[in-house]
């Protein structure tokens, strides 16, 4: 309510216009069906994959635990971002609300902020079954897989709460128009009179502090994990070894790597149209 007012009393309406992601392609229709038909293989592709683990007893351990959370945040992560942007191009609405893009921005501050520390339980889990298999029962029993998830949901929500109410109370008193295809921080704080240089040095040091614990116990388990798999003598060993943690490692790296460069690099290195195209690969592609 008191960000709506701000916004009414400096530009007299209380929402937003987002550029979209169709208007820098010449042919927004056929990309509008290929985001449609992507948006569709990633909702049902992790939907399936939630219930074939749900309902095969086989699957009920640790490693498949981690992927049904974090195929339940791509759920929602891509259902955060996409329908409206595909109803908005059917529709020719650009409009978004202010209480709109407030929650939008919030639960993708949470769903991201929740997979950064998810990624690192993952990472760990692997260290534990590879360095550690006749242990692996013990250290990673079911009370442990429920409070490194409950962890990282609840860490990735205090992202959401900090950034948000800040961001979305900034005074907005200069064009109403996001260039970007969703309400994301940076692009929102854009459009504030004030400065926010304060705001954003802030913001690069939560994301800091944030990333520390998750990137030093990545790095550190996959370390151990290769130098475990260095010492093995069986060839098929190191295969099934790699091939556990290459899938997990790739998603690391591109999402770690975009989110990076969204929120820890200087404005100066930012365009309207980087930041669109980056935003495209962890909120769509990383989805895969």
């Amino acid at each position: 309510m008191e960000n709506t007012t701000w916004v009414a009393n400096h530009t007299g309406r209380s929402d937003f216009d987002l550029v979209g992601l169709f208007s820098q392609f010449k042919y927004p229709a056929l990309l509008c069906l290929v985001i449609f038909v992507v948006f569709l293989m990633a909702l049902s592709g992790n939907t399936i994959l939630i219930l074939l683990i749900h309902c095969d007893a086989h699957l009920h351990n640790p490693m498949y635990f981690f992927i049904t959370q974090l195929s339940l945040m791509d759920v929602m992560y891509i259902s955060v971002t996409v329908p409206k942007m595909l109803m908005d191009q059917v529709m020719g609405v650009k409009q978004i609300s202010a209480p709109e893009c407030g929650m939008q921005m919030f639960l993708y501050l949470t769903r991201g902020g929740s997979e950064v520390f998810l990624l690192a339980a993952m990472a760990y889990d692997r260290y534990v079954a590879i360095c550690h298999p006749l242990r692996y029962s013990i250290l990673m029993n079911h009370r442990v897989c429920l409070l490194l998830v409950s962890s990282s949901w609840l860490l990735g929500s205090v992202d959401g709460f900090m950034l948000t109410p800040v961001t979305m109370t900034f005074p907005f008193c200069r064009s109403r128009v996001i260039h970007h295809f969703f309400c994301e921080v940076p692009a929102v704080m854009k459009l504030s009179c004030s400065d926010t240089s304060l705001y954003e040095t802030l913001m690069y040091l939560c994301c800091v502090l944030m990333l520390l614990i998750p990137v030093t116990v990545i790095s550190s388990s996959y370390s151990f994990i290769l130098y475990t798999i260095h010492r093995m003598n069986s060839a098929e060993g190191r295969k099934k070894a790699f091939a556990t943690c290459s899938s997990h490692m790739m998603v690391v790296i591109l999402f770690y790597g975009t989110s990076t460069y969204t929120y820890m690099l200087p404005t100066s290195y930012h365009t309207p149209e980087k930041d669109m195209i980056v935003s495209v690969f962890y909120t769509i592609l990383t989805l895969f």
